[in-house]
C-alpha cells in the first residue's frame, strides 16, 4: 500500500494531478478541499495517499492532510459509497463539515452533494454517527487573501470557466448542472479553483 508521497508537482487539472517522485509520475485524484491547498507546479509537496485496486483499474487517491484520507477511508466502507462517491463528499465539504453534518443529523445538506440520495445520506449518518465527537464546525470556505486582483483577458476568464465546469463534471454533477453553478459565482479576479470552491460553498 502507498502511503505517502513527496515529490514535485508537474501538472494539476482538477480533481487530478501528476506527481514527479524521484522521476516516476505518479496520476493521483484529489478532493478539491485538498486541491486548494496544492502550490503552483514545479513546487514540491507531500500528500497522503490511498490506494484503489479494481479489475479495470488502479486509482491513486491524495489528501493534504491524514485526516482527509481517514474520513475518505471511512466513506468508502460505507454501503453504497465507492471512491467517486467520496471525493465529491470530501470536495463539498471539509472534514469538520461533514462531521458536523452527521452529528447534527442534516440530511437536507448531504443530499445537495451530486450522488447522495435520501437513502445514502440516511446510511451515512446511521454508520457515520457518533465517530465524531469533539470535533467543532469550522467554516472551512474562508480565502487566504482579500487583495484584489489585476483584470484578466478575457480568453484566461473563459479557460478558468471551463476548467471550473469540467473538474465538476469529473465529480458526479450534471454538465448543465456545472456549467450553472459556475456562471453563478463567475467573477473575473477568480481563478478556476477558487471558482470551483465558490460554485461547491454556494450549492450546499
Amino acid at each position: 500500500m502507498i502511503g505517502r508521497l513527496k515529490g514535485i508537482l508537474v501538472e494539476k487539472q482538477p480533481p487530478e494531478i501528476l506527481l514527479d517522485v524521484q522521476g516516476v509520475g505518479y496520476e493521483l485524484l484529489l478532493p478539491m478541499t485538498s486541491f486548494y491547498n496544492l502550490p503552483e507546479v514545479e513546487q514540491e509537496i507531500t500528500l497522503f495517499t490511498h490506494l484503489v485496486v479494481r479489475e479495470d483499474a488502479h486509482l491513486l487517491f491524495g489528501f493534504s492532510h491524514k485526516q482527509d484520507r481517514t474520513l475518505f477511508r471511512e466513506l468508502i466502507k460505507t454501503n453504497g459509497v465507492g471512491p467517486k462517491l467520496a471525493l465529491a463528499i470530501l470536495s463539498a465539504m471539509s472534514v469538520n463539515e461533514f462531521a458536523y453534518a452527521i452529528e447534527q443529523e442534516e440530511l437536507s445538506k448531504l443530499v445537495k452533494i451530486p450522488g447522495v440520495g435520501k437513502k445514502t445520506a440516511e446510511r451515512l449518518l446511521v454508520e457515520l454517527k457518533g465517530k465524531f465527537k469533539g470535533l467543532q464546525q469550522t467554516d472551512f470556505f474562508i480565502e487566504s487573501s482579500h487583495l484584489p486582483a489585476p483584470e484578466r483577458p478575457k480568453l484566461e476568464q473563459n479557460l478558468q470557466l471551463e476548467d471550473a465546469i469540467s473538474a465538476l463534471v469529473a465529480l458526479g454533477y450534471k454538465p448543465t448542472e456545472a456549467e450553472k453553478m459556475v456562471k453563478k459565482v463567475l467573477k473575473p479576479e477568480l481563478t478556476s479553483e477558487q471558482l470551483i470552491r465558490e460554485a461547491l460553498k454556494a450549492a450546499l
